[in-house]
């Protein structure tokens, strides 16, 4: 808890002390006034989050955080649990996804495994954070002991930070894999929000209609057995949650203690962000909306903490793809500010 609580106490609101200045030069570039929409209000945010003006966003990584669910059992999931491993190895690999879309970016990639059902072999581009061999089925009880939720986090922030020490970060972003993890993230967005289930569940790897119906009836039973605590965070994190949202709601708190801005990616990611957000709401403004996700539960969330996604290409892969996507677009803002030249500057009447 130590850890946690020194994170939480490190979180500052930004400061808007260049706020006029970045502004100024905004206005003043060679262009008319506000035409590069949010790419502009992107980099005054960054400028902000970070108290430079010249801020430079090369070093860019992504955490892609593993876990497996106990609820699986309970056939919410198209996919068998075999496939979370399976797809770390991928990752370390380089071939899945988020690997194509990081290196299309310049961003390295970071499997951390938060909670993966059996132990994999450590290799190079894996780091072993493992909370536990996958949660409890949330349907028959909680997920975790607070003491684990507790663990998970910090063990989140633990990630972040040794790469911050070992080889510095800029900007980071949020990926997650585990198979089933829609139904706890759903969960922690109805507990939280107080949606309908119905309302913030989705198909995930792709469930028909009677399996739909059948996860939203497993949801509901989770939230009343456990009774999730909506104004506690850890509470809800270790009823309805998985290892691998706990570690990114720490890759969060990590980096807004440490003045970086985060891209959040779909819905898992935004799941756990709302998490981080319940534990201390100044992190709302270190945060990025990657992407809009095709799970509906995510646009209650995002609602919530008022956020407001960049892209919106309808996907719902995870892993990070829609944070590396977007961290792409946060880094062409932050050039526009630095790179482009002022009237002044260009000579320009």
């Amino acid at each position: 808890m130590e850890k946690l609580t020194k994170t939480l106490a490190q979180i500052q609101d930004v400061s808007f002390s260049l706020a006029e200045t970045v502004q100024s030069r905004l206005d003043n570039l060679t262009k008319p006034q506000a035409s590069l929409g949010r790419l502009e209000e992107l980099a005054k945010q960054v400028v902000l989050i970070t108290g430079n003006i010249f801020c430079c966003l090369e070093k860019k990584v992504i955490f892609t955080m593993a876990g497996d669910h106990g609820v699986c059992e309970e056939g919410v999931s198209l996919f068998p649990a075999d496939v979370t491993p399976q797809m770390v190895y991928n990752f370390i690999r380089g071939r899945a996804g988020i690997n194509v879309l990081a290196n299309h970016v310049g961003a390295r990639v970071i499997v951390v495994d938060m909670g993966v059902a059996i132990d994999l072999e450590p290799q190079q581009g894996l780091i072993i954070k493992k909370v536990g061999y996958g949660t409890k089925n949330i349907s028959k009880g909680p997920a975790m002991s607070r003491n684990e939720a507790i663990l998970c986090i910090e063990r989140g922030i633990e990630s972040f930070e040794q790469e911050f020490d070992a080889n510095g970060v800029d900007i980071c972003g949020c990926g997650d894999m585990g198979i089933g993890n829609t139904t706890p993230s759903s969960a922690i967005v109805a507990a939280i929000t107080g949606a309908a289930v119905e309302d913030v569940t989705g198909r995930g790897t792709g469930i028909g209609d009677a399996a739909w119906l059948k996860k939203v009836a497993v949801i509901k039973k989770a939230l009343a057995i456990n009774q999730p605590d909506p104004t506690d965070g850890i509470d809800v994190l270790s009823k309805v949650g998985g290892f691998e949202i706990g570690g990114l709601c720490g890759i969060i708190l990590a980096s807004a203690a440490n003045k970086k801005p985060v891209v959040i990616d779909g819905f898992i990611s935004t799941a756990a962000a709302l998490i981080a957000y319940l534990l201390k709401p100044a992190v709302i403004k270190y945060m990025i909306a990657g992407h809009t996700s095709v799970e509906r539960g995510q646009q209650a969330a995002l609602k919530m903490m008022g956020l407001s996604p960049i892209l919106d290409l309808q996907m719902r892969l995870g892993e990070g793809t829609g944070a590396a996507l977007a961290m792409g677009i946060v880094d062409a803002g932050v050039k526009i500010l630095t790179q482009m030249a002022t009237f002044a500057e260009a000579g320009v009447s």
